[in-house]
């Protein structure tokens, strides 16, 4: 995960070495863990409501994984009470799907769907028709989470026809976003016009991330309906976009989106490889956030791969 990760061995020695010495200091301190009366607590004191909802919804997360049901289905309500109102759509309309995810999660299908609900009525007055698709594609992909296939089916069509009010150059990244929508919901058969528009605009990126990306999105649609010799195809291409990048922080996104798009496809092995030298590319982004996002990303991507290739 660190920049000089190839030093670690000898440093982790010196620091052994240096700890023999009966010397005060050696070590370093633990940041004492804060109680979940406490995290809610901080929550509370941050300066908007969307961030008090997104620190809510992370202080659910771990009552959620920590067995305490009872007190996740509290906090995710408390967040999405904090974003119920008006509001910056690019702000809350986010935070609103991200809490409707795990209210569906949940099987709280109720407020699910009210959070859903608010986040597209907010969407609905962005100018930006990029940002539009982008965000109703999610919601759409977050309906179908929450067993409401006839609102995903309903959202994402808004998804696609914002998508082709979208500037000729930047319209494959809003529909590359618009068929991982309709993947996501399993409702990629009803997507061949949004694949072939996609492809269409691929084929005029000269961006090798937009491009692996874009392909790898459109192989994802091909991949669900079975039409897996052409999705190999796109993969391959997507596949050569990918591997040319030398940005790392690009290179590891678009080898993570390729990955995801190869296994979709039926190949866990060649999709692990690839997200293993996603992985190593992403271990070497310089800057620690951005970082710490991409190697958390790619790496519940393989453990998710790991796993099934267990089964």
């Amino acid at each position: 995960m660190r920049p000089f990760a190839s030093f670690r061995p000898i440093l982790l020695v010196l620091t052994g070495l240096t700890c023999m010495v009966p010397t005060a200091g050696c070590g370093t301190k633990k940041k004492p863990t804060l109680t979940i009366e406490q995290r809610l607590e901080k929550a509370e004191k941050e300066k908007t409501p969307d961030r008090q909802a997104a620190a809510l919804l992370k202080v659910a997360k771990s009552q959620f994984a920590a067995n305490d049901e009872k007190g996740a289905k509290e906090t995710a309500a408390k967040a999405l009470e904090k974003v119920k109102g008006e509001g910056d759509p690019n702000l809350f309309a986010p935070r609103l799907i991200d809490i409707a995810g795990f209210l569906a999660e949940l099987n709280e299908v109720k407020p699910a769907r009210e959070a859903l609900d608010l986040a597209v009525g907010l969407i609905e007055k962005t100018d930006d028709p990029a940002r539009k698709a982008k965000l109703l594609a999610e919601a759409g992909a977050a309906y179908k989470a929450n067993t409401d296939s006839m609102a995903a089916k309903e959202t994402l069509e808004k998804a696609a026809a914002a998508a082709d009010q979208v500037e000729e150059r930047f319209r494959a990244d809003a529909l590359a976003a618009v068929a991982l929508g309709y993947t996501r919901s399993g409702l990629a058969n009803t997507a061949s016009d949004v694949v072939d528009k996609l492809l269409k605009a691929a084929k005029t990126l000269e961006e090798p991330r937009a491009k692996a990306e874009a392909l790898a999105a459109a192989a994802g649609v091909q991949a669900q309906t079975g039409k897996k010799k052409e999705a190999a195809q796109l993969l391959e291409d997507a596949e050569a976009a990918a591997k040319s990048i030398t940005r790392v922080e690009s290179r590891a996104y678009a080898l993570l989106a390729v990955g995801m798009a190869t296994s979709a496809n039926g190949d866990t092995k060649q999709a692990l490889a690839l997200l293993k030298e996603a992985d190593k590319a992403a271990d070497k982004v310089p800057e620690p956030a951005s970082q710490k996002k991409i190697v958390a990303l790619v790496r519940s991507a393989i453990a998710d791969l790991e796993k099934k290739q267990k089964k």
